[in-house]
């Protein structure tokens, strides 16, 4: 049992990524967390071009967790839409417009010294 909760981690995942492509997100980054932080087992970050992509991308992202069986997610930041915080439980997902996100740039402070990249 302990063996299904990585599994349904990767598949949330695999949804996530899937999700952004299809909606034409930019400079997708994502880091494995499982065993270097409790909070998530990914973080994806990504970009999108104007508040408006962002926050369709958010809500987009919400939906299709939720018809994919992975329950409700919590979402943050939506009203600006400059960075958005969508949490899924298993995978944390930061968007951002590119401005916002060269300034708190994520990637630097959770890369782990290794590739992460997807």
């Amino acid at each position: 049992m302990a063996d299904t909760a990585p599994r349904t981690a990767a598949l949330l995942h695999d949804l996530v990524l899937a999700s952004l492509d299809d909606d034409q997100a930019m400079d997708v980054v994502s880091l494995a967390l499982e065993g270097k932080s409790s909070i998530a087992d990914y973080m994806v970050i990504a970009s999108g071009r104007s508040t408006r992509q962002v926050a369709s991308m958010a809500q987009k992202l919400s939906e299709r967790i939720k018809h994919g069986g992975y329950g409700h997610v919590r979402i943050e930041g939506l009203p600006a839409a400059d960075w958005v915080l969508v949490d899924a439980g298993d995978v944390v997902i930061h968007l951002f417009r590119p401005e916002v996100r060269t300034f708190y740039n994520l990637e630097r402070m959770w890369n782990f010294g290794d590739a992460g990249a997807a």
